[in-house]
């Protein structure tokens, strides 16, 4: 008996060691966040307006594949009643963008809504859904 919970003992301390994989040690996340002035959903996806570092406004397109992929690359959080503004979080590994974050209100009264009257083009926006070309 003794030697059974000496074996337990030995493997509970020998155990964490091998738990985690290091092989993304060198892996490096960092993100950028900015501010959303204008939302605009299109049966494209979304179109945002968003302030740069240089306070000037910049557009970009979001598809709406890229939220529903199983491993899409743009999420939606909606945020809660409040007077919270609406941001973008960008994601990017090792250099290269990973993942977009839109955090939303859920009221599509809220001023930072808004609407492409009916037969605009906004294809010029989706035009290359395989990247995420930010000006920052």
């Amino acid at each position: 008996m003794k030697k059974i919970i000496i074996a337990l003992f030995i493997f509970t301390l020998i155990t964490p060691l091998f738990a985690q994989s290091t092989n993304d040690a060198d892996t490096k996340f960092y993100y950028f966040n900015l501010q959303i002035e204008r939302i605009y959903p299109t049966s494209d996806g979304y179109i945002i307006q968003y302030r740069n570092s240089g306070r000037t406004l910049g557009t970009i397109g979001i598809p709406n594949e890229w939220f529903f992929e199983a491993a899409g690359r743009a999420e939606k959080v909606l945020l809660h009643p409040g007077r919270d503004w609406p941001t973008m979080s960008i994601f990017y590994r090792n250099g290269e963008f990973s993942h977009v974050r839109l955090y939303l209100h859920r009221s599509r009264a809220h001023q930072t809504w808004g609407s492409i009257p009916q037969g605009t083009n906004v294809s010029r926006f989706f035009e290359d859904r395989d990247s995420f070309n930010i000006q920052y």
